[in-house]
């Protein structure tokens, strides 16, 4: 007997882009902002305990509440311009 196949689900991933920012990573300054990223990474990465990486290329494993924090300035940029590049 043959085995029935088992459906697969394809991931398809988009490249981000590579963003220099000039967040001094030295004084502990970026660990002040909340960073944006894919919602359902976010969730994985809490529960999971993995390290996530945001828009602005900061990566951590996320334990506090981002509500608490201003949004990383380089994160809310990145997403404007790709906001603005799908609108073309």
């Amino acid at each position: 007997m043959t085995q029935p196949a088992v459906p697969t689900i394809e991931r398809t991933t988009t490249e981000k882009p590579s963003i220099v920012t000039d967040i001094d990573t030295n004084t502990g300054d970026h660990d002040r902002f909340a960073h944006i990223v894919r919602k359902n990474d976010a969730t994985e990465a809490t529960v999971m305990g993995t390290p996530i990486t945001a828009l602005c290329g900061k990566t951590w494993v996320p334990c506090r509440d981002p509500e608490r924090y201003a949004i990383c300035e380089a994160c809310k940029k990145v997403l404007a311009e790709l906001r603005a590049a799908n609108n073309n």
